[in-house]
């Protein structure tokens, strides 16, 4: 131990400014309003070991798995040389979907690789069988869009990526934007190691990882869990309409947090998978909750949490199962699921929340020769986003309303931007009131959101919690399910089709559960 705690609080604040100033670069510089309005994206610094030193605060479905992203990449033969920026988004290989785009620059600190700034950026499209490349019918990652193992970002590289897609210039753009934050990121670690010292920097990382360790193994040595199980289901992986089971089993021993997914259902034939990575954000996510607030996000978290599940189930899938609802909703039902387990160990956790994301994506060609600008077409559009709902209720609080889930951590696109770049119309947006369960504290509300088409376009939804509302804890009430309804039609949780102009999708987003009985006062 090198550093005092004013130091460690110090360096930590120094890292992480890295970490955020590389996602503010990113977010800045981006194309499209996903990233650059919705903030769909994240940004974290890695020592030359494939150690996390800090994230910025974005997206948990992204950060925990990125330390697999950078293991990939030193795997490689020959390893990366210093300055060198390499893609993937192979699910597989350290990937989490295929819309994940990741670059990781090897940073050159004096002729050596002196570890590796890293950012992950969903794109609205990889090409794949539909528009957007979150297809609700996929049976295999392949229909899914391109696949990019680990590999050196070159010229050639884009141009194969860009002849695949559906947005070529956005996309161009997008990872532009990526490239600009991942030397942002080598140009602060390097500024650290002038001002400092590069030993100085490299035993203040390590001094912070082990810092956060002890501080989780300590908090985590304050619960009191063993053999704590629970079983919470899929609704149909837009394939088979039949519900999909996750369990888990948490053992919390000598500050070690275990999640252990045996019994969980085999891999599906639909997009519901994940690889184990993807579980493992959601176990990362689950013990950050449990942590004082003022313990650094890095490395030394995860070496405290330890995740395992059969191969081949559900949320360890291996390829070619099609994936891009498993990082999306099945990563969410995971974290429920472990709230429900620690909940019923006594352990003071929030009722459900929406339990969703409520994926929505249109996409199509403009057509302009019906009494628009002209004649012919004049290229191809996706958009894509995710929708808030109601959080659970705590003991103490009621649950926020109109928020996205805790693994999506976004932002919803502005009306105005929405209306001006895509032939959408948004015609309502506003709070679902009284869709939060009840309770001594209630629930938070879910929210309606209608789109109508302003042209022809593809469509797919991947949502959940259509059949079964997100369940109170303490005695609350559960909050009211989620509807999808076209044209006044309800949709399954998981579905795809064309829209014609005129048509008006409507979205209501599930309610948070409550906390405690009514009986207690609502808090309302």
């Amino acid at each position: 131990m090198t550093l005092d705690a004013v130091g460690l609080e110090v360096m930590g604040h120094a890292f992480a400014a890295v970490a955020e100033e590389m996602g503010l670069v990113l977010i800045h510089s981006a194309l499209s309003p996903n990233i650059r309005e919705r903030r769909d994206c994240s940004a974290a610094l890695f020592d030359a070991d494939g150690a996390m030193i800090a994230q910025a605060a974005h997206i948990p479905v992204h950060l925990g798995a990125l330390a697999e992203s950078v293991g990939a990449v030193r795997a490689l033969e020959p390893p990366p040389r210093p300055g060198e920026t390499l893609i993937l988004n192979d699910p597989f290989t350290g990937g989490s979907h295929l819309p994940d785009i990741t670059l990781i620059g090897a940073i050159d600190i004096a002729g050596a690789v002196g570890g590796y700034s890293v950012v992950r950026a969903h794109h609205s499209d990889v090409g794949g069988m539909q528009a957007g490349s979150m297809p609700a019918g996929a049976r295999e990652i392949f229909a899914e869009g391109m696949i990019l193992p680990p590999l050196l970002f070159t010229p050639e590289v884009e141009r194969l990526l860009l002849a695949n897609v559906r947005t070529p210039g956005t996309r161009r753009g997008d990872l532009a934007a990526q490239r600009a934050a991942v030397e942002r990121g080598a140009d602060g670690l390097r500024a650290l190691a002038a001002r400092y010292g590069w030993a100085a920097v490299q035993d203040a990382a390590r001094d912070l990882m082990d810092y956060a360790e002890r501080r989780t193994r300590d908090a985590l040595g304050r619960i009191r869990a063993a053999g704590l199980t629970a079983t919470d289901w899929l609704e149909g992986d837009g394939l088979d309409d039949v519900d999909v089971p996750i369990t888990v089993r948490i053992d919390i021993r000598e500050g070690l947090f275990h999640a252990d997914f045996t019994g969980t259902a085999p891999a599906v034939r639909g997009n519901l998978n994940c690889p184990l990575a993807v579980a493992r954000s959601a176990a990362l996510f689950v013990v950050r909750t449990l942590l004082p607030e003022d313990v650094p996000t890095n490395a030394g978290v995860q070496r405290a949490v330890r995740v395992t599940a059969p191969e081949g189930c559900l949320v360890n899938a291996r390829h070619p199962s099609a994936v891009a609802a498993g990082n999306v909703e099945t990563s969410q039902r995971i974290v429920d699921t472990l709230f429900l387990a620690l909940a019923r160990g006594g352990v003071p956790v929030p009722a459900q929340g929406q339990g969703t994301m409520n994926n929505v994506t249109f996409g199509g060609r403009l057509a302009t020769g019906d009494g628009q600008r002209g004649g012919g077409v004049v290229g191809g559009w996706t958009y894509y986003e995710t929708i808030g709902g109601g959080q659970g209720a705590s003991p103490g609080a009621p649950g926020p309303s109109g928020v996205h889930v805790g693994m999506s951590n976004t932002r919803n696109t502005p009306v105005e931007v929405l209306e001006m770049e895509y032939p959408l119309r948004l015609t309502t947006y506003v709070l679902r009131r009284g869709s939060g369960g009840v309770g001594q504290w209630a629930g938070g509300d879910g929210v309606i959101r209608e789109f109508a088409a302003l042209a022809p376009m593809e469509l797919s939804v991947l949502a959940e919690r259509r059949r079964h509302g997100p369940a109170g804890a303490g005695g609350g009430g559960q909050g009211a399910a989620g509807r999808t309804i076209l044209n006044g039609t309800p949709l399954a949780p998981k579905a795809s089709t064309l829209l014609q102009p005129g048509d008006v999708l409507r979205i209501e987003t599930p309610g948070g559960g409550g906390w405690g009985t009514p009986e207690q006062g609502d808090a309302r």
